[in-house]
């Protein structure tokens, strides 16, 4: 792929190494070349770097297998999950987990990315529906433009919700995003 095609998320081949885009810029600088600003974090060291690639400039991009996998339970070694295809088991570390896992609850399916037979990253559902176990009470004249409070989730993360949303209230959830999107039907 030319280096103007890289988008945030993507997996490249750099140096031999597989390294996920953390961030990119693409730059047409006065009377010079346009050249393509990236921050990539290698996923075998853990490192982050940056890099300036010509925007013309050809890039490998990693071959990666997506599994959808079931979430069965977590502890201290990791995520326990299992293929639903071939109902094998794996356990995910925290690493490859990310920032997404605290999203996961026994039962969810989500997406892994895996590369060269190891998982290097996750793809969680568009929308979760969670139960709020802990915010304000609720405002007798909360209307749907008002302002919004705190509330507590069943899986631990506290997002912004409308004043009328209260205790017990089951919540759809962007979980990419950390957003609040309706009240479950």
């Amino acid at each position: 792929m030319k280096a103007s095609d890289i988008r945030r998320g993507h997996v490249l081949m750099i140096d031999g190494a597989p390294c996920r885009v953390m961030d990119f810029q693409h730059r047409t600088p006065g009377n010079l070349r346009a050249f393509v600003q990236v921050r990539l974090r290698n996923l075998n060291s853990g490192n982050t770097f940056d890099t300036r690639l010509s925007a013309t400039e050809f890039v490998d991009d990693a071959r990666l297998d997506t599994k959808e996998l079931q979430v069965l339970y977590r502890d201290a070694n990791g995520l326990h999950v299992m293929d639903n295809e071939s109902y094998e088991q794996y356990s995910l570390e925290d690493e490859a987990v990310g920032d997404a896992g605290q999203w996961l609850e026994s039962g969810m399916t989500f997406i892994a990315e895996w590369l060269d037979g190891r998982p290097i990253g996750i793809e969680l559902p568009s929308v979760v529906e969670l139960d709020v176990v802990e915010t304000a009470p609720i405002m007798k004249t909360a209307t749907k433009t008002a302002s919004t409070k705190p509330a507590k989730l069943s899986n631990g993360m506290t997002i912004q919700v409308p004043e009328f949303v209260g205790e017990g209230d089951r919540v759809r959830v962007n979980p990419r995003e950390g957003v609040y999107l309706e009240r479950a039907k």
